[in-house]
């Protein structure tokens, strides 16, 4: 095959150069391959490159992972783009995206190492048209590129379409049939498919349409065209075409789109499989490198690329899924995704926990294979994605740290399978609410469990296990229902589309930042006068509503913010000119294709062109913007204190808190913390002005010291300084943004950091391993929790004080080691600073050590009081001893039937005490030899019963516990008991 690189040297060759052999040259590499397509699109055909996006989402809660290359573009699709940003900018382009297809809809986990081509992670590569061309060029382009830049043999391709669908009312593609066949594609390989193979769908709603799709036969040589799409290993789809001209709605209808827009994909793993001439994708350089790894890390034999039956003890299946896992580790751990408890976190645990029990109890590996793999990874992908080799160091850490803790999870697992195999017998059917335990408690992939199961000849009731899964889903959904969130009006695609056909200009929203200082010290938030443009509800632009109509008012202009940035939507009200007496209340304001939209229930009738004039809700506004501002001091104490590898993972600020995830290499410390609100108060009081500009994104991304997330900004972007100002930090050489913060951010800021006043940090808690969730308060709220702090602080001490001092009752002790208790739910629970919290928690949890202790002294002196009293009144002879005494709980009233027998050798001991509650404790001690015939356990149910209650327990010891008004019927059932079962024996 000839090297793909020559595609450069032009591509005159059309058709007939695709007919060399496979092999006619050395194959190429992945890396080449990559290139070569990116190079193709952008150089010959005048595509943007765009890199791929983190396989985090943005703002998208629909997914768990970006799981195809269109996912960044979906605000174009839906017509959401920002038109300051530059996604609309966007006409041609193309990109090798990273994806991960494990959870959710595309959820390929459990096939991987099972076959030869499923992944969990694998690169889409795509060239889109958003509005430029369509069906025409797309075609063009792709076979061009396979036949003549590949030089994949064109006799080797086969192409779908869209046949239509009668019940829809959609004809078939014979667009697209008919660009096929001009380009020299025999009508015996064009094909035609329903719904399913050729009909492309975003989701239940939304752009959607028919898709053309390429399929290769890796036999060659025969007419291969009926095992097209039927899931055969030799003929596989490489590459599909997606034709967007069509939105889903909700209701199901299917209406043409403003504008049609192409979106491609082809997995670059089967593609590198084909052009390097293999049949597996675990042959190609993308993975042998990480199999010989493998292979090297452990005591497994060599790789052979056995399926099914061939592959016995199941050794390549291990291999193919380790190396898969690693992949998606490596790259999801890049990206801020870590192994956790909930959402795409738990599938990255879950994951992983695949990966190592697959490398140790398979391949035999020590611990610290799938670390050792990293640089491996990074060496195949480092080039295409450069935050591998950036955040190695890293990946490498939270990977160790998740086997050893899933190792230790591992053997309790694997005790629990064997000792219930074990209790349910060799034939049976696996427990199902068992297998569900492990899945859910100890992170037990499912087909791990099935796979430990096979090995030993059990199985498992599948129905049952789905049926578990779907009623944790449902009670998901119906939790989140719960919450009572109101919807949010959204403006659909067509109603955008129409906005901007009818010529409605986006919303000017540059008043809310027009804010200022008075002169007498506060922010004065002028109204705004605005023009009504546009009316929307049920999902229809209306000009005019009725009164008491929920419906979204787009104006000319607003100063309020809308949500976005993790700042809340400013609230309020507007009036219309001349009635200012008739509020029309603002319930929420969100951002949408550049038209800010104004939530709101009309007062009176209101109308298109209505003037109207909008006030905030200024306490709310002012709020947000001071725990803004200190969102941004927070950031940078943070990498102060805790170093340059501290990065943020989100934020969202509301006029109550802020909240703020962070990365961090180890657990943070009640010092740190205190270290990071030093630094921040320090920064309040130097009263630093804050300055924002505006400036293109090519001059911000040149500041040194700037701080960014993964979003997509407008240019030019805003950019927020504290104390420096923007224009000074815009020179190279100024290397002033190191030493303070600088952010890009659209937020609302103060002018001046003094006005935050104070920020405590009132909570820290790890959400995943190596993501920390803090917590701020601000102003008067902070002040709040210090004092807080300081009267807990005091109590605390008290108790110090108090545990000094000797206890001589037992109502001191309870007294001391309930109020130790309800101090420390008093520290867990009230809003103060955090670092002072860990500190009260740690002098607490010795304190009640220490108080039990002492409690137990004093309840073990109470006993033996009670002791020498029960022995007293006992006669030297008497081999049954019932009484009643007054203990606190059972522990205690057990320990005191031992002593009395350690006493008292060669009798039967029963003790009753009846508690507050009306409920009576029981236990007893029957020592061997002292009444023949009588049981403990035997002796204990029958008293317990007698009181509506439930006893267990040997033949030597037993308790229980029962209820009754008095305890005089229940003392002489234990005796008449006793001696019925001495009678008995006597008897024999």
């Amino acid at each position: 095959m000839a090297a793909p690189w020559r595609l450069l040297q032009g591509l005159t060759c059309c058709v007939s150069c695709g007919r060399r052999s496979l092999s006619s040259a050395a194959s190429p590499s992945s890396a080449a391959i990559r290139r070569t397509f990116l190079r193709y699109f952008e150089e010959q055909h005048g595509h943007r490159h765009v890199p791929s996006s983190s396989v985090r989402p943005r703002g998208d809660p629909s997914l768990l992972f970006v799981n195809a290359g269109m996912n960044q573009f979906k605000p174009i699709f839906l017509g959401m783009a920002d038109p300051r940003s530059k996604l609309v900018q966007y006409r041609r382009v193309v990109n090798s995206q990273k994806c991960v297809r494990a959870g959710g809809k595309h959820n390929d986990l459990e096939d991987v190492g099972r076959d030869i081509y499923h992944h969990t992670f694998f690169e889409m590569l795509g060239n889109w048209s958003f509005g430029d061309y369509f069906k025409e060029e797309a075609c063009r382009m792709a076979w061009e590129l396979l036949t003549c830049g590949y030089q994949i043999p064109a006799e080797r391709l086969y192409v779908t379409y869209f046949r239509g669908d009668q019940e829809l009312g959609l004809v078939a593609d014979e667009e697209t049939k008919e660009i096929w066949l001009s380009l020299g594609v025999p009508p015996s390989r064009i094909l035609p498919f329903g719904l399913k193979e050729n009909f492309w769908e975003m989701g239940d709603t939304g752009p959607c349409g028919p898709c053309t799709e390429i399929h290769y036969d890796h036999i060659g040589g025969r007419n291969a065209a009926a095992l097209v799409n039927r899931d055969s290993p030799e003929v596989v789809e490489i590459w599909n075409l997606v034709f967007m001209q069509y939105n889903r709605e909700t209701d199901g209808r299917l209406m043409p789109l403003p504008q049609c827009h192409v979106d491609t994909g082809m997995g670059l793993e089967r593609l590198v499989t084909i052009l390097q001439g293999k049949r597996s994708n675990y042959t190609t350089d993308l993975f042998t490198p990480i199999l010989s790894a493998i292979e090297r890390g452990s005591q497994a034999p060599p790789y052979q690329d056995k399926l099914g039956m061939e592959d016995a003890h199941h050794v390549d299946m291990a291999y193919r899924v380790v190396a898969d896992h690693i992949r998606t580790l490596s790259v999801c751990i890049a990206d801020g995704v870590y192994p956790g408890m909930s959402g795409a976190e738990l599938v990255l645990r879950r994951i992983l926990r695949r990966a190592v029990r697959y490398s140790s109890e398979i391949l035999r590996a020590p611990p610290g294979l799938l670390s050792s793999l990293v640089p491996t990874v990074v060496e195949i992908l480092g080039e295409a994605y450069p935050e591998l080799e950036r955040e190695k160091s890293q990946i490498m850490r939270i990977l160790n740290e998740n086997e050893e803790m899933f190792l230790v999870s591992l053997q309790r697992g694997r005790h629990i399978i064997n000792r219930t195999i074990q209790q349910g017998g060799a034939n049976q059917t696996f427990p199902v609410d068992v297998a569900w335990s492990l899945y859910r408690n100890l992170g037990f992939p499912l087909d791990l469990i099935r796979l430990m199961l096979e090995e030993r000849g059990l199985s498992l009731d599948k129905a049952a296990l789905d049926q578990l899964a779907v009623e944790e889903a449902e009670m998901k959904v119906r939790n989140q229902q719960a919450d009572g969130t109101p919807a949010r009006v959204q403006l659909d695609i067509h109603s955008l589309a129409e906005l901007q056909r009818k010529g409605v200009p986006s919303t000017n929203d540059s008043r809310k930042y027009s804010y200022r200082l008075g002169a007498d010290g506060k922010y004065v938030f002028a109204p705004c006068q605005a023009t009504v443009l546009m009316l929307y509800k049920d999902r229809s632009l209306l000009s005019a509503v009725d009164r008491g109509q929920r419906c979204a008012a787009i104006l000319d202009r607003t100063c309020y913010y809308a949500e976005q940035g993790g700042q809340s939507c400013d609230l309020g009200y507007f009036v219309r000119e001349g009635e200012q007496d008739v509020l029309f209340p603002v319930e929420s304001v969100q951002m949408a294709g550049g038209y800010v939209v104004h939530e709101i229930t009309a007062a009176e009738p209101l109308r298109v062109g209505d003037r109207v004039t909008l006030y905030l809700d200024e306490g709310q506004r002012l709020a947000c913007m001071v725990k803004h501002t200190a969102t941004h001091l927070l950031n940078f104490a943070l990498r102060q204190v805790l170093g340059e590898g501290t990065n943020q993972r989100g934020s969202h600020v509301t006029a109550e808190r802020l909240r703020f995830d962070v990365s961090v290499t180890g657990a943070v410390s009640g010092r740190q913390l205190q270290e990071v609100e030093k630094l921040l108060q320090e920064l309040i009081a130097e009263d630093l002005e804050i300055d924002t500009a505006h400036i293109p994104l090519s001059d911000a991304k040149c500041i040194q010291g700037l701080r960014t997330v993964d979003e997509v900004y407008p240019d030019p972007v805003r950019v927020v300084s504290v104390g420096v100002p923007v224009e000074k930090l815009m020179n190279p050489s100024c290397e002033d943004g190191l030493q303070t913060s600088v952010e890009l951010c659209c937020g609302t800021h103060l002018h001046r950091t003094g006005a935050i006043d104070d920020v405590v940090i009132v909570s820290e808690k790890p959400l995943v391993k190596g993501i920390t969730r803090l917590i701020a308060v601000t102003g008067e709220e902070a002040k709040q929790a210090r004092e807080a702090g300081h009267v807990l602080q005091r109590e605390v001490e008290l108790v110090s004080e108090r545990m000094k001092m000797r206890l001589t009752t037992l109502s001191e002790a309870q007294q001391l080691s309930r109020a130790i208790g309800q101090l420390s739910e008093s520290v867990d629970n009230t809003p103060m600073p955090q670092w002072q919290r860990k500190e009260l928690q740690v002098s607490l949890k010795s304190f009640q050590r220490s108080a039990n202790t002492a409690l137990r002294k004093v309840q073990e002196q109470q006993a033996m009081k009670k002791v020498e009293s029960l022995i007293e009144k006992c006669s030297p002879h008497q081999s049954v001893i019932v009484d009643s005494v007054s203990v606190e709980s059972l522990p205690v009233l057990v320990k005191l039937v031992n002593q009395v027998c350690d006493r008292r050798p060669g009798s039967a001991v029963m003790l009753l005490s009846k508690q507050s509650s009306g409920k009576v404790l029981c236990a007893c001690h029957v020592q061997k030899g002292s009444v023949s015939g009588l049981s403990a356990v035997d002796w204990a149910v029958a008293v317990c019963s007698a009181m509506r209650g439930k006893a267990g327990g040997t033949v030597v010891v037993a308790n229980g516990t029962g209820a009754s008004e008095t305890l005089d019927d229940v003392l002489q059932t234990a005796v008449h008991f006793a001696e019925m079962k001495q009678q008995e024996d006597a008897g024999r």
